[in-house]
């Protein structure tokens, strides 16, 4: 039989219909992006003010971290750990969580957005890792992307952070980043995605995805950035910087 996959909520449409995000379209007026050498100094910079990033998601170990990605969707990351906590506390593995059921995890997560398919989709992986894989997480991404509510985004965020690969997940604050400074400019998040990861120098690949990430959700933000504490105002070419606080 056919198992078919319940689609992933989309993080980067929906800000985008919803206007936080313009779509990025082609313009004369739109800057080239960072030679190499500038690159190198944003990562440089970025790593000297957080030298040891890591997700704001908090998560127990590679399932637990899975889960709150997939609950990630279209929420926050407080209101995701607010709901993670007590959960987590009584199931912190795929075997717990389907003793759990789905009425429960339902219970737990209700003040997430989508959570009657996010309570589907976390029992349903949870069964699928048991028979499938030993009860472990995969490492491997196609066996991580066809499981349910877990797409490349997700993905790339669980071999990032739980396995050490240096992956860049492209969320709404990478990919306004990238476009802005800009260091990869794409109209999507796969080419966003191919960008960095082929650009970003080695000896940051593997926590570029955590600072780019914070940047974005802290400094860089969506309506107003707040470029008077950004470390790299002087190598970012976005024209429409924000001159001070208000």
């Amino acid at each position: 039989m056919t198992r078919r996959k319940q689609a992933a909520p989309d993080k980067i449409t929906a800000p985008v219909k919803a206007g936080l995000v313009k779509p990025m379209t082609a313009r004369a007026t739109t800057p080239e992006p960072v030679d190499a050498a500038t690159l190198a100094e944003i990562f440089a910079r970025l790593s000297a003010a957080n030298p040891e990033p890591r997700s704001d998601l908090e998560y127990l170990n590679p399932y637990t971290l899975l889960v709150a990605v997939v609950l990630s969707a279209q929420a926050t990351d407080r209101s995701v750990n607010l709901a993670t906590a007590p959960l987590f506390a009584r199931a912190d593995n795929p075997a717990a969580m389907l003793a759990l059921g789905e009425e429960t995890v339902r219970h737990h997560i209700r003040t997430i957005g989508l959570f009657n398919t996010k309570a589907k989709n976390v029992i349903a992986l949870s069964r699928i890792l048991i028979e499938e894989h030993g009860g472990e997480v995969p490492r491997a991404r196609e066996h991580l992307e066809v499981l349910p509510g877990v797409g490349k985004k997700t993905a790339s965020v669980v071999l990032n952070v739980a396995f050490g690969e240096p992956t860049i997940a492209v969320d709404t604050h990478i990919f306004r980043v990238s476009n802005r400074i800009p260091l990869a400019p794409g109209s999507t998040t796969d080419k966003v995605q191919a960008g960095l990861e082929a650009i970003v120098p080695e000896p940051y690949r593997l926590n570029a995805h955590h600072w780019l990430i914070l940047h974005g959700r802290y400094v860089c933000k969506a309506r107003k950035p707040e470029c008077w504490r950004c470390p790299i105002p002087d190598l970012c070419r976005y024209p429409d910087k924000t001159p001070g606080p208000a």
